[in-house]
């Protein structure tokens, strides 16, 4: 409510909005909600996406006063700011309200931004924890949409009202590709989200369709396995924006040279990966008896060691961190198994000391840390997962729903 009312304002005043993103599908799809949503009111925008080798994830000082030099007065981040609080203190001194729209774990303590939208926030009661950012992106635009026709904004400005069923394609890629359970709502966002992609109305999606040639109904499989993988591949050996530009763009020449783009920067992260898990699996031998895997290495491609990190912990069933190391400092990528939440085990790291910075959730997350400190932050998981009473030895229980004859 606060958040839509403050929504509302900027829109009266014609204040321009500034959207800070993320580079991977949920953070590509959120930012393209937002950006369709602003398109269709005809509002001013402008948007960032960081760099993730040169910036890492969220909100920087640097990211906020690039939107500030282009006259931003109100700034919203999707699939981050929850942890953010230096860049949002520098945006608070600058006079410049920042709304966060994410779902990541939250500590007890948030930064002091306008408002911060977070199923997963602490004091949240909405029990919609499962939703990726680009549900709650897409709660957020239903939430303005009804302010907007109260106060029948659309009928005094001759605009005809958004129809956010027709989003639906976006927060379903979101959806599937952020691997969030497909229960409740989620379950209905992608049943209907379907729909609308096999209609083709994103021109940037059925551009990328083509070129994967999807040519039968789409299903959970190609957002998963063909398409996701493809807009994930900007910001992993890419350009971070190339997913945003693409799900945003109306022009069919700049839509096919990005899903070109995106194809070929996929051929490209597949090869970069083969070669690392190859080198992980022979250090991975060595950890056989450790119940939680931590590798490093040196200039691992920080593009790559989240899926190198998701497929050693399918295959070993033991969660699994990859560290890459430039001269003192690492960047790591966490993948867990069902009941070892991570993202919660990451932010106790960082209070603890162990990690510069991280965060996530249940399943996965990312941090900064010192390459003296890996040893303590191997001990610290360890000694955790072991509190945590679990055996993932033993092969996982497989719910059928019938045996086929």
């Amino acid at each position: 409510e606060k958040s839509s009312l403050r929504t509302l304002e900027a829109i009266k005043n014609k204040e321009k909005i500034g959207v800070f993103g993320d580079y991977d599908v949920d953070g590509a799809t959120s930012t393209a909600l937002l950006g369709r949503y602003f398109n269709e009111l005809n509002l001013s925008y402008e948007i960032y996406v960081p760099d993730r080798k040169t910036e890492g994830y969220g909100p920087s000082v640097k990211g906020f006063k690039e939107l500030i030099e282009k006259d931003v007065r109100i700034i919203f981040t999707v699939d981050c700011g929850t942890l953010s609080f230096e860049a949002i203190e520098f945006a608070k001194k600058k006079n410049i309200d920042v709304i966060v729209l994410d779902h990541h774990q939250s500590e007890i303590n948030l930064p002091k931004a306008y408002s911060i939208i977070n199923p997963n926030r602490i004091d949240d009661k909405s029990d919609l924890k499962y939703l990726c950012a680009a549900g709650v992106t897409f709660m957020f635009l239903v939430s303005i949409n009804r302010h907007l026709r109260l106060i029948k904004w659309f009928q005094k400005n001759s605009k005809d009202e958004p129809n956010l069923i027709n989003y639906l394609d976006l927060v379903s890629l979101g959806t599937v590709c952020d691997v969030v359970p497909l229960i409740g709502l989620n379950r209905a966002i992608v049943k209907q989200g379907l729909k609308i992609i096999k209609a083709k109305k994103n021109l940037g999606l059925k551009t990328l369709m083509d070129i994967c040639k999807i040519e039968t109904s789409p299903t959970c499989y190609h957002l998963g396995y063909v398409i996701g993988p493809r807009i994930n591949a900007g910001g992993r050996v890419g350009k971070s924006s190339h997913g945003v530009e693409l799900l945003l763009s109306n022009d069919p020449v700049k839509a096919y040279q990005i899903a070109l783009d995106l194809d070929k920067f996929n051929k490209e992260r597949q090869a970069i990966e083969f070669i690392l898990i190859q080198k992980i699996e022979s250090e991975v031998k060595k950890l056989s008896n450790y119940p939680v895997l931590v590798l490093e290495g040196e200039n691992w491609h920080e593009g790559v060691i989240g899926i190198a990190a998701a497929r050693i912990k399918e295959k070993y069933n033991k969660p699994t961190i990859i560290i890459s190391l430039k001269d003192d400092l690492g960047k790591g990528s966490a993948r867990s198994v069902v009941g070892f939440d991570i993202g919660t085990n990451i932010i106790k790291a960082v209070q603890s000391g162990i990690l510069l910075k991280g965060g996530g959730h249940k399943m996965a997350g990312g941090f900064s840390i010192e390459r003296e400190k890996i040893s303590n932050f191997q001990d610290f998981l360890i000694t955790n997962y072991e509190k945590a009473n679990l055996d993932t030895s033993k092969n996982l229980d497989i719910y059928l729903d019938s045996i086929v004859a």
